[in-house]
């Protein structure tokens, strides 16, 4: 597809506006971005854009001739994400981030999509802006896994679960729910998840009137948190990031 039927016909796929992916790449904010683009900085496989071109993993985007990250060595890690701090870079409340955990990582990265900040578990955090609009595009549906405690009426929890199709008029598509321990009031289960719906598992819980104790993320796509403490992090290993660059 050329740039300009990009342009007319927008973004399709994994091709994702060149602002974002300039913003994901940590450069600077999507708003600048939208400024070097208007300014006719920034070019896509050696063509100026304008605002509204698309670019995907597969072009070279580069700022005043350099290329984005080009310069930059891609670093890829897994933080056990603590509760009590949040996804975002940048927090006006002053709450404790997850930057913070990795700032002796040698590099400033991101986090790959988002854990609310009660939630704790498994977080992929990177440089590669390219990769990680990729892993966060709906068209790869990309599975979740996540120990979740609840309380409340928890019998046939997971049966009910798996049913949901529908949250506040929203269309999901059904979870996949195990049961690993119950009791009388309540119960620990492993939920799988194919979307990324912001807050979705707490939803699903809230409209069966469970109460969500702890959710503790265990899995994202290729990557299993294992045994990594809580609050710490490691670089992923060259199978996994083998593993997930090939998916």
């Amino acid at each position: 597809m050329t740039q300009r039927i990009r342009e007319e016909k927008g973004c399709s796929f994994v091709a994702e506006r060149v602002q974002k992916l300039i913003a994901a790449a940590g450069i600077c904010s999507r708003r600048a971005a939208e400024t070097m683009i208007a300014e006719g900085r920034v070019s896509v496989n050696g063509t100026v854009v304008a605002l509204g071109a698309c670019a995907d993993a597969s072009d070279r985007i580069e700022i005043d001739g350099r290329p984005i990250g080009g310069a930059e060595e891609h670093i890829y890690l897994m933080l056990n994400k603590p509760t009590g701090y949040v996804t975002t870079m940048h927090d006006e409340k002053g709450r404790p981030m997850v930057a913070q955990l990795v700032g002796d990582c040698g590099a400033r990265v991101y986090p790959v999509g988002r854990l609310d900040m009660d939630s704790e578990g498994l977080l992929l955090m990177t440089n590669d802006g390219v990769l990680a609009q990729r892993l966060l595009h709906p068209r790869y549906e990309k599975e979740k896994t996540y120990h979740v405690t609840v309380a409340g009426n928890v019998q046939n929890a997971a049966k009910r679960l798996e049913k949901i199709t529908d949250i506040d008029g929203e269309a999901i598509r059904p979870a996949s729910v195990q049961t690993l321990h119950a009791g009388r009031e309540t119960a620990a289960l492993a939920i799988t998840i194919h979307e990324g719906k912001n807050r979705q598992i707490r939803r699903m819980c809230a409209a069966l009137d469970l109460h969500v104790k702890r959710l503790l993320r265990v899995r994202e796509h290729t990557l299993t948190l294992g045994e990594l403490p809580t609050g710490q992090w490691r670089y992923l290993t060259a199978s996994e990031l083998s593993k997930l660059l090939e998916k």
